[in-house]
């Protein structure tokens, strides 16, 4: 099932005239067991978008992976417009599944509004365009399955459990097979293509596991394009006692920061 498919069945239940509706999300979105994370936050987010104005751009998403949601299993969605100012809307949405909570969100949406502030970011990412992607061999139960939906190009650091010297990671994503268009959806899926990036200390493989998740989208950006390469660099800011602080750039194809990711990751090594 292609990610437009999955984001178009969301938006076809109209949750708010149909708040039971079921969903499952098949195997080959599968990360072990459960949902590739990226896309249970970005299919979260497609329906919560689904009830704000167009006119109100993403500012920012934070969620906190409560327990897995796991493949091929129904779960209902639940949509909170918790205010809608004159200015941003605050949304909260949670996935739930066997009665237990997967993931809980709270998105901000805001209007543009004038401003004499304006303070540009000008950091680039100094990677050179990828030729082609890195060959990963679908290895089962090492190489998650939602990989297959998904290209990468790694620039700096080595790919989860190779025992590297770095600490940091830097490349470029995109979609394998691309969509119709990119969307604020389509980018929180992409943002969590690589692993985090710290395991790729390991020797072996260890179970790890995103437990809050905040990222904060820059606007005005320009276009990005379904083809396009996103570039990504990611350091950790901390990593001690089984857990990770790390935090994320996203650059479009032009080099102009476009968002920026931190997240809470637990490790079982």
């Amino acid at each position: 099932m292609h990610i437009d498919e999955i984001f178009a069945m969301v938006q076809s239940a109209k949750l708010s005239e149909n708040p039971n509706t079921l969903f499952t999300i098949p195997a080959s979105w599968g990360q072990g067991r459960t949902v590739y994370g990226g896309l249970t936050a970005s299919l979260l987010y497609t329906a919560i978008k689904d009830q704000v104005a167009d006119n109100r751009p993403m500012r920012s998403f934070n969620g906190n992976f409560v327990g897995p949601l796991m493949v091929d299993s129904p779960f209902t969605i639940e949509v909170d417009i918790l205010r809608e100012g004159k200015n941003a809307t605050q949304a909260l949405g949670k996935i739930v599944q066997n009665g237990k909570v997967a993931l809980i969100c709270q998105v901000c949406f805001a209007v543009n509004r004038p401003s004499k502030i304006l303070v540009e970011n000008f950091e680039h990412h100094g990677l050179e365009r990828p030729k082609k992607a890195n060959f990963i061999p679908p290895i089962p139960g090492l190489v998650p399955k939602f990989m297959r939906h998904l290209e990468m190009k790694m620039m700096e650091g080595k790919m989860a459990f190779m025992g590297s010297k770095l600490d940091t990671t830097k490349g470029w994503m995109r979609f394998k097979k691309p969509p119709v268009t990119i969307t604020d959806a389509h980018l929180i899926a992409l943002i969590d293509t690589f692993p985090c990036t710290v395991l790729q200390k390991l020797r072996w493989p260890a179970p790890a596991s995103t437990m809050n998740w905040n990222i904060e989208f820059l606007h005005p950006h320009d276009e990005i394009l379904p083809e396009d390469w996103l570039a990504y660099a990611a350091l950790p800011r901390q990593a001690a006692d089984g857990y990770c602080h790390m935090e994320s750039n996203i650059w479009d194809t032009k080099g102009k920061l476009i968002a920026i990711s931190r997240q809470l990751v637990g490790i079982f090594d």
